[in-house]
């Protein structure tokens, strides 16, 4: 049950975006391992997550863009559309609290206290890897660019 889950998942987000696909995949083992969820929690969870993780998304692209027209243009707003893109700024924070607010509702109805816990920790440590090893392969990069020449 819990494999066909996971296969629907990985499914949805190749479809989304290939590039994401092997990302996600690891994702979902990394939180599952830690987490340990059982195969009713798990079929309830990844459906709650999923669409948390996607609303999360959007509000983060909206971040992104706003910050970068501020870095392509913003030396040449007013201060009054300086307030408004710092007022947006602070909205979609909000907002992005909320929707965290909002998850943390549905998982008190699916999972213990202590695995909500071990969620919000697992998160953090895959965030943490995933930057530990983006610098590992940075560091690298060069040895392995002076190797092959």
């Amino acid at each position: 049950m819990l494999i066909a889950i996971l296969l629907g998942i990985n499914a949805i987000t190749r479809a989304q975006n290939p590039n994401l696909d092997k990302l996600n995949a690891y994702k979902i083992a990394f939180l599952t391992k830690r987490v340990n969820f059982t195969s009713q929690e798990a079929e309830k969870f990844w459906p709650i997550y999923n669409a948390y993780q996607e609303k999360k998304l959007k509000i983060q692209q909206e971040k992104l863009a706003l910050n970068r027209e501020f870095n392509l243009a913003g030396s040449s707003w007013s201060d009054k559309e300086l307030a408004e893109a710092g007022d947006k700024y602070i909205s979609l924070e909000i907002l992005e609290a909320s929707l965290s607010q909002e998850l943390h509702g549905h998982l008190k109805g699916i999972l213990p206290p202590a695995k909500i816990l071990r969620l919000y920790q697992a998160e953090n440590q895959y965030k943490l890897q995933l930057l530990n090893e983006l610098q590992d392969r940075r560091q690298q990069g060069p040895l392995r660019n002076n190797l092959n020449r």
